[in-house]
């Protein structure tokens, strides 16, 4: 029979009682390798009862009893990072490779919140009035979700949950249901490191149980990574229904490059950020945008260089780029190119018909270079989210600002050149949460934080580094004013208090 993905409730697997399954694809064959239960509403409120009631001791443990915990999971995660990786492989598709740097990534969030009461650090002032000292404090909020994309089963839920459960909280991950594996070893592991029953559980499901968590009265906060249109209806529902909301959307991240730039290195940027991940990269470089004259020779750079990438397997330790997640994803991105010429771009390279011998049944699509492509073609419109790179031009530095400021999305850029004046211009003036100075893909560590600007986020506060502490705790102003037994005491003052 077809192995089931069950849910983690309450510090153990929870078989699924609805009924409902959806398709679990290994992506290089196309076969359905196992299921994954879908959670009814009465499991999510199993997995949110489960994590209110862990909260009430969970909230109330002491920074070196969590941070304790997190360095044994830490442990763990270094010790089985091999195997998380060649899950996320064998579900998603990457290869094994791109997988274990989608694992160190994460780690670098673990190792930010075992550090964690560095950043819950409060503040005080003494006689901030007579026998008057004044402190802030941050302290959790109780039961909060993440909801995670199927590109990083691993790297996104690490983005929430480390962080969440170091600040005090308990955690209910739904992550995706194309992809639902890692987040079941991880929440294994957590438990393998001590985290009580209940801090962390997961669940499983589509849109039914999104609703849920996003409308649930005991879930104080929601954390989400997806498309805009999705991260949009997320945080407006849960905004609706009290909740504090980070909901990170889509991206379409430009490159731009001046003709001082090196074309060598600019090529080599843009083939490993455009198709790396077979580009199912919320920070993948979809748009290249070419000042002047470089045009015509960073387009051939690009082009063969694209042409000798190795796409297979993820699992091949030849193989450089592997298949996209399902064939409906596939058959979407496909459509960009086939419609691009008549939308007045030139195909330089087309995909489109790209299959692997002996798996001919896979996701499979090759590298798509378009060049000169106007900005009204859907091609440079919408995200695509697969390995298809469109190339425009413009003949100044300013007129490419002005280009990538009229986009909708503002997640990541990035500027190639050598002019270090320009790069100062272009990172003060681009409107793009994340800039890269010849650095195409300008994620930032663990310890700054993640986030665009525009239809790239909706909410106040970025992901993980200070913004995750700050999502996850909420302040508290302490007051306190001990009397001197030498005095009388003040008696009654109806007037407003006034420091003094």
């Amino acid at each position: 029979m077809t192995k089931t993905v069950q849910h983690w409730i309450g510090g153990r697997a929870v078989e699924g009682t609805s009924g409902a399954y959806g398709p679990v694809t290994d992506p290089a064959t196309g076969a359905v390798a196992r299921r994954v239960a879908f959670a009814t509403a009465g499991e999510v409120d199993a997995a949110v009862a489960a994590a209110k009631e862990a909260y009430a001791a969970w909230g109330q443990s002491s920074l070196a009893q969590r941070t304790s915990i997190l360095f044994r999971f830490r442990a763990l995660l270094d010790e089985h990072r091999d195997e998380l990786a060649r899950l996320i492989t064998a579900e998603h598709g990457k290869v094994h490779s791109d997988a274990l740097g989608e694992v160190a990534r994460g780690l670098e969030i673990v190792d930010l919140a075992c550090g964690i009461a560095v950043q819950l650090k409060g503040e005080l002032s003494t006689q901030a009035a007579s026998r008057v000292d004044v402190a802030s404090i941050r302290q959790p909020l109780g039961v909060v979700a993440g909801i995670t994309p199927f590109n990083f089963p691993a790297m996104v839920p690490m983005w929430m949950f480390p962080v969440a459960i170091a600040c005090g909280n308990t955690f209910v991950l739904k992550p995706s249901e194309k992809d639902p594996s890692a987040s079941v070893l991880l929440a294994g592991l957590l438990a393998e490191a001590g985290l009580p029953d209940g801090v962390f559980n997961v669940v499983h499901g589509d849109k039914a149980a999104v609703d849920r968590l996003l409308t649930h009265p005991d879930v104080a906060a929601v954390s989400f990574v997806g498309s805009t249109p999705v991260a949009r209806y997320v945080h407006a529902t849960a905004s609706a229904h009290g909740k504090r909301v980070q909901a990170l959307g889509g991206a379409k991240n430009h490159m731009l490059v001046l003709p001082d730039a090196d074309l060598d290195a600019a090529a080599d940027a843009a083939v490993s950020a455009a198709y790396g991940s077979a580009g199912e990269r919320c920070m993948a470089v979809s748009a290249v945008v070419a000042v002047g004259s470089t045009g015509d020779a960073l387009v051939e750079r690009i082009r063969e260089r694209a042409e000798k990438i190795k796409i297979g397997p993820g699992d091949d330790p030849s193989s450089e780029m592997g298949p996209l997640i399902t064939k409906a994803h596939r058959d979407k991105v496909a459509s960009y190119v086939a419609g691009a010429a008549a939308e007045g771009a030139e195909v330089v390279l087309d995909g489109t018909g790209f299959t692997v011998e002996g798996y001919e049944d896979g996701h499979w699509i090759g590298l798509s270079l378009l060049d000169k492509v106007p900005t009204t073609a859907k091609a440079y419109q919408d995200e695509i989210f697969g390995p298809v790179l469109c190339v425009l031009r413009v003949e100044t530095y300013e007129e490419g600002v002005a280009l990538i400021n009229a986009s909708p999305f503002g997640n990541g850029t990035a500027i190639f050149t050598r002019d270090g004046g320009a790069a100062r211009r272009f990172q003060l003036e681009v409107e793009a949460g994340m800039v890269g100075v010849n650095v195409p893909i300008p994620v930032p560590v663990g310890y700054h934080s993640f986030g665009g600007w525009k239809d790239s986020l909706f909410g106040d506060h970025h992901i993980y580094g200070n913004d995750g502490t700050r999502f996850y705790t909420r302040g508290k102003v302490v007051t306190t004013r001990w009397p001197d037994p030498s005095e009388a005491p003040a008696g009654v003052d109806l007037g407003f208090p006034r420091n003094h």
